[in-house]
C-alpha cells in the first residue's frame, strides 16, 4: 500500500457507521502532516457502495472485498485483511466501535505492534504520531506514543470532525481478496436478534439517562400482586418513560447507569459508563444519577451536562454545567412539557 494511512470503515449492508467517518477525518489530517494520502478500507455486503462514498469524504484511494466469508462480521477474517493491507503503513485508525476495537486488537496481535485506543486528540512532532486519551476511568488525559509501525488508533465517537463529502471527488473504488477461506475461519454465525429502535447513543447529539433514581417515586402505587423488587422495577419503568419522553422530544437517545441496568430496570444496551458505551454527546442530562466515577467514565467528556437529582450533595453536581436540585418525576415531565412547545412538536 503506497499511502501511509489506512482507515478501516465500518460498515454493514452499505451503511456506514457515521464515526467511521470522523476516524477517516482524523485520518486525513494525520496524513496532512505526515506526507502521502490515506486508503479507506470497507468490509463486507454493500462494501463496495461505502468505499465509493469514502472518496467523495476526501480518501485517495478506497478498497473493498464483498467476499461470501466477510459478509456477516467475524474478526478472525476482518483482522486478517486489514493486518495483510496494512503491513507498511504509518498508522491503521479505527472508530472506536464494537467492530473497530475488536480488529484493531486482533490485526495488532498479527503484526506485532500495540493499540492506542479510545483516542480524542491526534499530533504529529518529530515525525512520530502523539495521541491523546483519557486513562484512570477519564480522570487523567494521557499523550501517548507507539514507536512499533503501523500505529494502531480508535478514535473516540464524535472527537473528531467528520469531513464534507463532495460527489466531485470521485474514483474507482478497487476490490481486494480475502486473507483467509471460509474452511479457515472457526467462527459461524448462525442468527440475529433483533433489538429495539431508537436512537443510537454512539451517534446521539442529545442523550437523557436515568440512574436508580427513577424507582424513587413513592406516590406511584404498583400493580397488586407484585413482590416488593417486581413493584420497584415497575416504578423504575415509568420513570424511564418520563426520560424516554424527554429524549423523543429532543430527539436524542436513553442511556442509563450501571446501577439502574444491574438492578434490572432497562437492558444493558442502554448503559453509560467504564462498562457500557463512552458517549460524546453535545448535551447530556442526567437524571437521577449520583455521578459516581464508573459513570463519569462513560459522559465527562460531553459538551455540556445537565443533572437532575433530589441530593444537593450527589458528584454529578461538580461536573454539571447547569443543576437542578429536585424529584425527576416533577422536572421531566415540566422540562419536556416546556420543550415540547418550544420546538413545536
Amino acid at each position: 500500500m503506497s499511502n501511509k494511512i489506512l482507515v478501516f470503515i465500518d460498515q454493514k449492508n452499505g451503511k456506514a457507521n457515521q464515526a467511521s467517518w470522523e476516524a477517516l477525518g482524523a485520518g486525513l489530517m494525520l496524513a496532512g502532516k505526515l506526507g502521502g494520502g490515506v486508503t479507506a478500507l470497507a468490509l463486507g455486503s454493500g462494501s463496495q457502495q461505502v468505499a465509493a462514498e469514502a472518496l467523495h469524504y476526501g480518501a485517495d484511494e478506497a478498497l473493498y472485498c464483498d467476499d461470501a466469508t466477510l459478509a456477516d462480521y467475524r474478526a478472525e477474517p476482518y483482522a486478517s485483511l486489514v493486518s495483510s493491507l496494512a503491513r507498511g503503513a504509518e498508522a491503521v485508525l479505527f472508530p472506536t466501535t464494537t467492530a473497530g476495537r475488536e480488529v484493531a486488537a486482533m490485526a495488532a496481535v498479527d503484526l506485532d505492534t500495540g493499540v492506542m485506543p479510545d483516542v480524542t486528540a491526534l499530533e504529529v512532532e518529530g515525525g512520530q504520531i502523539v495521541a491523546t486519551r483519557p486513562v484512570y476511568a477519564g480522570k487523567l488525559i494521557a499523550k501517548t506514543v507507539c514507536s512499533a509501525k503501523p500505529v494502531m488508533i480508535t478514535t473516540r465517537i464524535r472527537a473528531f470532525a467528520k469531513p464534507t463529502a463532495d460527489a466531485s471527488r470521485s474514483g474507482s473504488p478497487r476490490a481486494v481478496a480475502p486473507a483467509v477461506s471460509e474452511a479457515d475461519i472457526t467462527t459461524r454465525v448462525t442468527g440475529y436478534t433483533g433489538s429495539a429502535g431508537g436512537v443510537s447513543l454512539n451517534d446521539a447529539a442529545v442523550i437523557v439517562s436515568g440512574g436508580r433514581g427513577v424507582s424513587n417515586n413513592p406516590k406511584l402505587s404498583p400493580p397488586a400482586g407484585l413482590d416488593e423488587k417486581q413493584a420497584e422495577i415497575w416504578r423504575a419503568q415509568q420513570g424511564f418513560r418520563l426520560v424516554g419522553d424527554l429524549a423523543s422530544v429532543l430527539g436524542g437517545a436513553v442511556g442509563a447507569s450501571r446501577a439502574a441496568v444491574d438492578a434490572g430496570y432497562i437492558p444493558y444496551e442502554h448503559q453509560v459508563g467504564q462498562t457500557g458505551k463512552v458517549v460524546s454527546p453535545d448535551l447530556y442530562i442526567a437524571a437521577g444519577i449520583s455521578g459516581a466515577i464508573q459513570h463519569q467514565a462513560g459522559m465527562r467528556t460531553s459538551k455540556v451536562i445537565v443533572a437532575i437529582n433530589k441530593d444537593p450533595e450527589a458528584p454529578i453536581f461538580k461536573m454539571a454545567r447547569f443543576g437542578v436540585v429536585g424529584d425527576l418525576y416533577e422536572i421531566l415531565p415540566a422540562l419536556t412539557e416546556a420543550l415540547r412547545k418550544r420546538l413545536g412538536k
